[in-house]
């Protein structure tokens, strides 16, 4: 089964979150718990998209960094307040912008903010979009340096 980039953030940002409730899930346990919870699972018992798994390994192998930088960006908030779907849009969104070059920064953050419609409110939107238009401005910044 093909699936849009899309629909494979969504599948990541679910496996993200799941294990804010099983910190002992290994990433494969959760994207495999994620994908039970999906009619399409059946067809993807043998072949898991390499995006999904290197992207939730991704996450949690470099969750300090992730962190750091995000409370770097934080106004005046600390990382343990941010709710836990905030939370996992803002890991996916700024692995994707530290170590995945294909993926354009200003696509993660746009795709960011549609996670943001689907799983969150207004708010929180806004709050994710000044959290990640400012580490895109940093890691711009960088680059020019």
């Amino acid at each position: 089964m093909n699936f849009t980039r899309h629909q494979l953030r969504q599948l990541a940002f679910q496996s993200i979150f799941i294990r804010f409730f099983n910190e002992d899930l290994t990433s494969e346990d959760a994207i495999n718990n994620t994908l039970d919870l999906h009619p399409f699972e059946k067809e993807l018992e043998d072949e898991i998209p390499h995006y999904l798994i290197q992207t939730v390994n991704g996450v949690q192998e470099n969750q300090e960094q992730i962190d750091q930088l995000i409370t770097k960006h934080l106004n005046k908030w600390k990382i343990e307040r941010i709710a836990k779907t905030d939370l996992a849009i803002l890991r996916l969104t700024t692995y994707e912008m530290l170590c995945q070059p294909d993926i354009p920064n200003r696509v993660a953050l746009n795709e960011a903010l549609e996670l943001a419609k689907e799983f969150s409110d207004d708010e929180s939107r806004r709050f994710i979009n000044g959290v990640l238009s400012s580490i895109l401005s940093s890691l711009e910044a960088e680059t020019k340096a």
